[in-house]
């Protein structure tokens, strides 16, 4: 497994997964906030890779996407987001989260490349369906790279078996059928789906699609190992756009969202490393 997956993923418990959207709303912020995931405990992060024609993303990330795409934001220019972390002091493994269209139009042998060249520890394509991620596993395996695999409440006990014994990095459980977004609370069958997981898995087991609230984390924390937040986190970037392109109020926007995620993670009791 990647050297960063063993020291601050691999057997660990309260995992906090964080996933922002590469260029939302401009470069710069994608690093800060990184950073600032990092501070407060994140244990690695999802870096979205705006798409226009997503198949998983609710309108919180849509939007997200959206702006990221005015602004120029691509696979490649994402990639090139992530030495630029390092050099700013990020040390947890960045996953880059993408749609195989992306990955066909780069190319396999040009995404590995700049893998290799930026430092990157993970990939996670959600429109890739298991049976045919061979390939794609195999280049993964050779670069160190971790392939993120996801189940879902209708995953069959003989397909998670076989998801299970090849799972890298951690297990993406989605807590629900449908697109990402903020709930209110979560169905009880969840909580069985998750135990049910975590029977069969050799790696970490992490919840994500819904996760917002500190409640959320209470309820799921004695069931997996952790959880996976994504659009509560972009919908406090959405509500402090403006502010965040602005030099002068960028600090104090990171810091609000900041505040946000220190209390969602409370549960978990995290050690942070506050700026």
């Amino acid at each position: 497994m990647n050297k960063r997956f063993k020291e601050h993923v691999e057997n660990k418990n309260d995992l906090f997964i964080p996933f922002i959207t590469a260029g939302d709303p401009e470069p710069e912020t994608t690093i800060e906030l990184a950073l600032m995931l990092q501070e407060e405990g994140a244990n690695a992060i999802e870096l979205g890779i705006p798409y226009s024609d997503p198949l998983a993303d609710g309108p919180v990330i849509q939007r997200a996407s959206e702006r990221a795409l005015k602004n120029g934001m691509s696979l490649e220019k994402a990639m090139d987001l992530v030495p630029k972390m390092r050099e700013k002091g990020l040390e947890i493994p960045v996953i880059i989260f993408t749609y195989y269209n992306l990955l066909l139009q780069l190319g396999e042998d040009r995404f590995f490349a700049l893998v290799r060249k930026n430092d990157v520890d993970g990939l996670l394509v959600p429109d890739l369906p298991f049976e045919e991620s061979g390939e794609w596993k195999e280049s993964c395996l050779k670069n160190e790279t971790a392939l993120i695999s996801l189940v879902a409440p209708t995953t069959s006990e003989e397909r998670l078996k076989k998801i299970a014994d090849e799972a890298t990095g951690f297990l993406y459980c989605v807590s629900s059928l449908g697109v990402t977004g903020t709930r209110s609370h979560f169905q009880s069958s969840v909580f069985t789906f998750v135990e049910r997981v975590k029977k069969q898995s050799k790696v970490p087991v992490a919840v994500g699609f819904g996760v917002s609230r500190p409640e959320h984390v209470k309820e799921l924390k004695d069931y997996c190992d952790g959880v996976i937040v994504g659009s509560a986190i972009i919908r406090q970037v959405e509500s402090q756009v403006e502010a965040l392109q602005n030099p002068e109020t960028q600090k104090e926007a990171i810091d609000q969202i900041r505040a946000y995620v220190r209390d969602l993670v409370a549960p978990f009791e995290k050690t942070t490393i506050h700026s």
